[in-house]
Order: structure tokens, then sequence, then C-alpha cells
């Protein structure tokens, strides 16, 4: 998969496409059905499939104090639509010049002449342009006009419930990650390069390995049970491959500390080997406690050696299970 960032980058070589366009948090079911259809379309016309998004996402610009936290940073994005197959993902930087085009400049300027589009897969509430001034009728009309064709999907749903990101967002809320994989089609997990911190929880014998999040607020934060990948293979882009190990993470702003910025810290069972710089996995499973600051470290240490006994009940309970 090639990543395109901003319409300056668009390759010469993309002389047309199938495309769809969205914000694709999570990749749920539903975006797969539309992921699959983009790409079935261009394999029957012979052009590459590609799939557009935008980053930040349209209301995290125009209203981040009401913006639901993340399911998927950019990262994630990436990882899952490449190991989906699809042939371009093109990232729109969403600023107040890009919200200030018209439905009908976004569809002449981006659509047709910079993709050359031919055949176009939109959600059913699909709304674009300036004030959200386009829909699908406006699609419909001007892709005669233009040359090509747009086609609309219902709305995906599982168990007579509908499949979106908002609801995986209330089902990880609720703890309930097995229902959240169900419609994500995998577990929920975050991604990111191990990186060295402080070397506290060495010094207070939980060693960590850490990942940075950054800005981004993520739906995750507090204590979980946790399944980490990668960490023997490289960081591979199919997690099904990939070895795991149980651990017990912490993600947020470790306030017992004075931590700086949201770090996702990995206390991994029965491991003990250096991965700095390796890309690793981390599929959240069960949330233990939310965060907490406590008045000392000795304080901290108990809790750390509880959340440790919860989680190693929770994969025994896993265990017996799946056996």
């Amino acid at each position: 998969m090639k990543f395109i960032r901003g319409l300056k980058n668009i390759t010469p070589c993309l002389k047309s496409c199938v495309m769809t366009i969205g914000n694709f948090d999570g990749l749920h079911l539903g975006h797969q059905t539309v992921v699959d259809q983009v790409k079935q379309i261009a394999k029957e016309k012979g052009l590459p499939s590609l799939v557009m998004i935008f980053e930040p996402q349209p209301i995290e610009f125009f209203a981040p104090e009401k913006a639901p936290k993340r399911l998927y940073r950019l990262r994630e994005k990436i990882q899952s639509l490449q190991a989906h197959g699809i042939d371009y993902l093109f990232c729109v930087p969403f600023n107040k010049s890009f919200s200030d085009l018209s439905a009908e400049q976004f569809v002449n300027d981006y659509l047709v002449s910079a993709l050359n589009v031919k055949h176009l897969v939109v959600g059913d509430d699909f709304c674009f342009g300036k004030n959200r001034g386009g829909n699908y009728e406006l699609l419909k009309v001007m892709s005669q006009q233009l040359g090509f064709t747009v086609q609309n999907t219902s709305t995906f749903k599982r168990q007579h419930c509908r499949v979106s990101s908002t609801r995986v967002r209330q089902l990880i809320l609720e703890n309930d990650f097995k229902q959240a994989a169900s419609i994500l089609g995998k577990p929920y997990a975050l991604t990111g390069k191990v990186s060295h911190g402080r070397k506290l929880g060495r010094d207070i014998g939980f060693p960590t390995i850490n990942i940075r999040v950054g800005t981004i607020p993520v739906v995750v934060d507090g204590i979980f049970a946790v399944k980490v990948k990668g960490l023997d293979n490289g960081g591979l882009i199919d997690q099904k491959l990939a070895s795991s190990y149980n651990g017990v993470a912490s993600i947020g702003t470790r306030p017992t500390v004075n931590g700086v910025g949201v770090l996702l810290e990995i206390y991994i069972l029965d491991f003990d080997s250096q991965v700095y710089g390796q890309t690793v996995t981390v599929e959240f499973l069960h949330r233990i406690r939310g965060e907490e600051k406590f008045t000392s470290l000795e304080v901290l240490i108990e809790h750390i050696n509880n959340d440790v006994d919860k989680a190693k009940a929770f994969f025994n309970q896993l265990s017996l299970k799946t056996t």
C-alpha cells in the first residue's frame, strides 16, 4: 500500500482509481464491507483501490471539545488498511482552507482533477463540503456530468444492531472487549514503537515496555489485562502470525510519578528481554481499574501487585474458556 499525505504528493502513476471516503476509525466490520466492495470493483475495472481519510478528523477540527476519543490513531489506520489490501491511502490534511471548499469544488478539485475517480463508494449518510453542503444526491448529479459512477452503501448491522465506531467506543467503555472485538473483527489494539522511559518500573520491580501514545486522545485509559504481539517477530503487519504474551498495561499520564504526556506502559508476564525500537501491538482484553494518584510509591507498588494478580486471574479464566 502507498501512503499519500496531501494533494501535492499524489503520485503521477495514479492515473485513476476506485475509491471511498471516510474516517474509518477502528476499521470495523461495516468499514471492512465498504473496503471490500471498493477492492472488488477495482479488480473488475483493472484499477487501483484508494481510501481517502482526513487528519485531523472533521469534528476534531470544528469542535475538538466535542470530539469522541479515537479508537485508532493514524498509525493504526495505516496498518489496518494496509493489512486489508488497499492499494492507496490518501490522507487529506483537514484545515481551514480545505474546510472552506464547497461540495462542488471538492468533487472537481479532489475527486476528478487530482484522482480521476472512476467509481466512488460512500455511506448512505455521507455529507461533504463547506457546511456539509454535499450529499449522495449531489454526487449522483455530478457523477453523470463528470464521467464517474457512484454508489451508496446501507448501514451494516450485526445481530440487529447498527455497526459503528460509536458502538465500539461504548462497548469499550462498558469493559465489553469481547463484544467490541466481534464488531471490529479482531481485538481492539494499539500499535507503537518501544521507546526508552525513565526506568521507574524497573526500579520498583515491574520493568515495562513503553509506547508513546501522542496528543490525540484514545478511548482507553487506566489499567488493563492485555496481550502483546511483535516482541519476537520484528512487528509483523499480520499479527495473526505473531506470538503473544500476557501482560498488564497502564495507559495515562502517571500522576503518582508526575508523568508528562500519555504513555502506554506494559509489564509483560514471563518476559524479560530488551526490545527497544521494536514495533509491537497491544491487544486490550479487560479493564482492571482507572488511573489513580497514590500517596507514595509503596502504595503504588501494592496496587500494581493487586493489578497483576487480577490480570493473572483473568488470563486463567480465559484459558479455561478456550480449553
